[in-house]
């Protein structure tokens, strides 16, 4: 790691402290250690870490109190709070003052391992994008926000952007509803040299043929009925920009015609007229639908797919990429309980987990819907499972008979781990796989011991 992570332990238990001081530096990391909270805050006057540790239960200053003051001292410290007394109540208490996550005495040394990599990640991304939170956003913002997430699969997507933005050659971008594929075509305009210019998109699979050509070309008066003046297309519009096309499986093949000759001959007329436009953009567009197998089908012309997929982008499903359903949930609760005016600060253990546990057919623009349905209906500070009720039930009624290959994985590293009670090494020869293997199961899936 770039950066040596510096980590306290605080803890009345001399025995914690020191096995927790030896193992934490056989993984490389610095490790201070102290006996109580004013022993602590008299090594942070010398030497800030970057990590804290804190039991909860001390004599003289308690854990609760050490955590006031460390983030009174050093607002960008990361805490974690271990107890062997571990409830939801002093969980969530602890995390509405600052602290990222709590560990139950006597806790696994795998389960601390995980823990300490997602740490160390969560601060690399934070120095790098001197942001509070790990999130990449555009820097124009369509209306509910920016690209926000923190998994690989979106690190890889968001270098695809920076790797075909500046280039003039039409995008393809691919994917499920809702995963936001509008603000990838934002993102790849924002990067371009087409920046300056307008973004014009249009949903082509939203009004009927008929209606699109004349959004998209434009018309001259008289050129139908009810034409009584002449108006300017998106093509028109978008000259000098991009124009971003979203859904275009849904096209006829007639106006992949009439598109495919706009590209080629970079010129048009507007409909009922016979002068010729000049026009110059970008063309990004993007689709739901498998357009291979469209071709297959004979609905999708050949021509003009290789003529718009010279550069393609996929953005995977929420649900393959869980890593970041807490960072968006978080993102969206914050941004509606300012729109709303309701004093909400977080979602709780438990919340969290029935959210990783939903499979989000809706993807990113489902989970920004429930997010506001919840901070609408919340009465506390914290968003609980109770709010979540709603949720749990349609989970239960969308659940197939015959599990994905990820739901069966899921239960099945789940079921090996706790019939040996959580022991990695015994539940890896259960499974016949190595324990490096199983630990990075256990951080894909976001698997937690009880």
């Amino acid at each position: 790691m770039a950066h040596m992570m510096r980590i306290m332990v605080v803890d009345d238990e001399e025995t914690i402290c020191v096995a927790l001081s030896a193992w934490l530096a056989k993984e490389g990391y610095s490790v201070e250690t102290a006996g109580s909270g004013q022993e602590a805050l008299a090594l942070m006057e010398n030497k800030r870490c970057d990590l804290y540790l804190v039991d909860f239960k001390m004599p003289g200053m308690d854990g609760m109190q050490l955590l006031a003051e460390i983030k009174t001292r050093q607002p960008d410290a990361t805490i974690i709070m271990i107890t062997a007394h571990g409830s939801i109540q002093s969980a969530v208490e602890a995390m509405k003052r600052g602290a990222i996550d709590y560990l139950c005495k006597p806790f696994d040394p795998e389960e601390l391992s995980l823990l300490m990599e997602r740490v160390g990640t969560a601060r690399t991304l934070q120095r790098e994008s001197e942001t509070p939170a790990c999130q990449w956003e555009a820097p124009r913002q369509p209306a509910w926000g920016g690209i926000v997430g923190q998994s690989e699969a979106l690190r890889i997507v968001l270098n695809e952007i920076e790797e075909v933005a500046p280039s003039n050659a039409p995008v393809l971008i691919s994917g499920e509803t809702g995963t936001g594929k509008d603000l990838l075509a934002l993102a790849i305009h924002m990067r371009s040299e087409h920046a300056q210019g307008p973004f014009v998109a249009i949903n082509c699979g939203a009004q009927s043929e008929t209606l699109l050509e004349s959004e998209l070309f434009g018309h001259e008066r008289g050129a139908f009925t009810g034409a009584i003046k002449a108006r300017r297309g998106r093509l028109e519009m978008a000259n000098g920009g991009t124009l971003f096309l979203d859904e275009i499986g849904e096209i006829s093949p007639k106006m992949q015609v009439n598109l495919l000759r706009v590209l080629e001959e970079k010129n048009f007329c507007r409909l009922g007229g016979n002068q010729s436009i000049d026009v110059n953009f970008r063309l990004v567009s993007a689709t739901h639908r498998d357009l291979r197998q469209l071709l297959r089908e004979e609905q999708f012309r050949e021509d003009f797919f290789y003529r718009i997929n010279v550069l393609a982008i996929h953005i995977p499903p929420l649900r393959e990429r869980p890593e970041d359903i807490p960072v968006l949930a978080d993102f969206f609760l914050h941004k509606y309980a300012r729109e709303t005016g309701k004093p909400v600060e977080g979602l709780t253990p438990r919340a969290v987990e029935i959210l990783l546990d939903y499979n989000w057919p809706g993807n990113v623009r489902e989970l920004r819907n429930v997010i506001e349905r919840v901070v609408v209906i919340a009465r506390g500070r914290m968003i609980g499972a109770e709010e979540l009720t709603f949720l749990q039930v349609h989970a239960e009624a969308r659940r197939p008979e015959t599990p994905t290959l990820k739901e069966a994985e899921l239960w099945h590293l789940r079921n090996a781990l706790e019939s040996c009670n959580w022991n990695i090494t015994r539940a890896s020869k259960l499974l016949g796989i190595d324990r490096v293997t199983l630990s990075r199961k256990i951080k894909r899936l976001h698997l937690k011991r009880p």
